[in-house]
């Protein structure tokens, strides 16, 4: 699929004034939202999120998704990435398929199936693999995050655990040369993880898509070729 760039309107300014119902941290949110161009291209273009900029240029540019391939959406509300990856696999038109998950609940999308549950409670990879039907699958994504609570130490460790969960249950299901992207933070503490990573993937990369914001610590990891087994991910090991 050819890589499209979105059309990014970078002229318009907005300037709000102080308010006695607006915090400053709320203030900055709110002109940050409303100048961002890439909130106002996903308007445009009917994206649920920004952050499918992010999952569309990583994807046009190292292939990952192509049509048939059966994907995982974790932490997929409001469900930007689940639209990217359907209408790359051609879910809709039955060709590929995608599961996503969140604990939070967001409207249909044609071809994907929705479960609405904490990926990190017990029970929630056993409804992924029934949702999968003994498919393996092609791709796990992640862009999970845990709220933040605005100390930077915590907030990269919390979402380190959640892409180590996240990695641990790829390892599980993916398909041969199946793909692994999640989000994380810089930090250090992701050695570990990219350690296991490259045990059990050919190739391992960090990546910051342009739609990442510049001051954000957020970056994601892509493992690709994956050296997993052909076994059925009902089966154990």
């Amino acid at each position: 699929m050819t890589k499209r760039e979105p059309n990014l309107d970078r002229s318009f300014k907005v300037k709000l004034k102080k308010s006695r119902g607006l915090t400053n941290s709320s203030r900055h949110w709110l002109e940050r939202q409303l100048n961002d161009p890439y909130v106002a291209a996903a308007k445009r273009d009917g994206y649920r999120s920004r952050a499918a900029y992010k999952l569309e240029e990583i994807a046009a540019k190292y292939g990952l998704l192509k049509p048939g391939y059966v994907v995982v959406d974790l932490g997929a509300a409001p469900g930007g990435w689940s639209q990217i990856a359907a209408k790359h696999v051609q879910a809709a038109e039955g060709r590929g398929a995608v599961v996503a998950i969140d604990v939070l609940p967001f409207d249909a999308i044609p071809g994907v199936t929705i479960l609405q549950q904490d990926f990190s409670e017990p029970g929630a990879d056993e409804k992924l693999l029934a949702a999968l039907a003994g498919r393996r699958p092609n791709a796990v994504l992640s862009d999970m995050a845990a709220p933040a609570t605005g100390h930077r130490q915590t907030d990269h460790l919390r979402i380190m655990g959640l892409a180590e969960e996240a990695q641990a249950f790829a390892i599980q299901v993916l398909a041969p040369g199946g793909t692994f992207l999640a989000k994380v933070f810089q930090g250090g503490s992701e050695k570990s993880l990219l350690d296991v990573l490259k045990r059990d993937f050919a190739t391992v990369r960090h990546i910051k898509p342009k739609a990442s914001r510049a001051e954000s610590p957020e970056l994601y990891v892509l493992a690709t070729g994956f050296r997993g087994s052909a076994a059925s991910p009902t089966e154990s090991d």
